[in-house]
């Protein structure tokens, strides 16, 4: 069996399913409290850069090269670093990679859970 790497928005309720809770967003969540998140870690480093993510903007359209450029950029070291972390988390259990996005199939979360699957 591969690893169980889900993808929800933060802002759903934590279900005991979930394991390990990862913010993949390089920006806190707006509204919500860090109690609320029920975070065990915020990836920030592992987020695409803030050009990448404005020029994304969500459009659906556009993300299958927003994945392409998204894979380069987590090339780089800190990026690599990042997921070199959350690879090992995702070694060790359940972990679910939480993000504000409304379309969490179509975001950073959804690419890197595929790559850590």
């Amino acid at each position: 069996m591969g690893r169980e790497v889900r993808v929800r928005r933060v802002y759903e309720p934590a279900a005991e399913e979930d394991g390990k809770r990862v913010l993949v967003d390089r920006v806190w969540p707006r509204g919500l409290s860090k109690d609320e998140a029920r975070l065990d870690a915020w990836a920030k480093d592992v987020a695409p850069s803030t050009e990448l993510r404005k020029w994304y903007g969500h459009e659906a359209e556009r993300f299958p090269e927003f994945e392409r450029r998204y894979r380069a950029e987590l090339d780089e070291p800190e990026r690599a670093a990042a997921l070199g972390e959350l690879r090992d988390l995702a070694g060790r259990g359940t972990v679910t990679l939480l993000t504000a996005t409304k379309d969490a199939k179509r975001s950073q979360a959804a690419v890197l859970a595929a790559l850590l699957r």
